[in-house]
C-alpha cells in the first residue's frame, strides 16, 4: 500500500470512518458527479471546452473517495494503477490506440 493510501487508511481507522465498500462506491460516485457538475457549468455543457474549470479541492475529494474505496476493498491502489497503465501501454503497442475497441490512431476512445 503506497503512502497516500496508507494515510487514508489511517485516517479512516482513527476517525471511526471504516464502512462497507458499497457506501464508499456511492461516495466516489457523488464526488465524481461534483467534478462533472463543475466541468459542465464551466464549459457551457461542453460547448466551450477551453473554459473547463475543476476545483482542486473537489478533485482531492474524488481522490480521497477512490483511495478510501481501495482501502475498504483491500486493493493496493498503486498496484491497480500499474496494471492499468500496463494494459493501456499494451493496447497502444498492439493497435496504436489506448481503447479496447478504438481504431488505430483514435486516442479519443479511452475506455478501460
Amino acid at each position: 500500500m503506497h503512502e497516500h493510501q496508507r494515510r487514508v487508511a489511517d485516517f479512516l481507522a482513527a476517525e471511526g470512518l471504516r464502512t462497507h465498500p458499497a457506501y464508499r462506491l456511492l461516495d466516489l460516485t457523488a464526488e465524481v458527479g461534483e467534478l462533472a457538475a463543475d466541468a459542465t457549468a464551466s464549459s457551457d455543457y461542453g460547448a466551450d471546452p477551453e473554459s473547463l474549470a475543476v476545483k482542486r479541492d473537489e478533485l482531492g475529494d474524488a481522490l480521497f473517495a477512490l483511495l478510501a474505496l481501495a482501502v475498504e476493498l483491500d486493493v493496493d491502489a498503486e498496484a491497480a494503477l500499474e496494471e492499468s497503465l500496463a494494459k493501456y501501454e499494451g493496447r497502444i503497442e498492439e493497435s496504436g490506440a489506448p481503447g479496447s475497441d478504438a481504431e488505430a490512431g483514435d486516442a479519443s476512445d479511452s475506455d478501460a
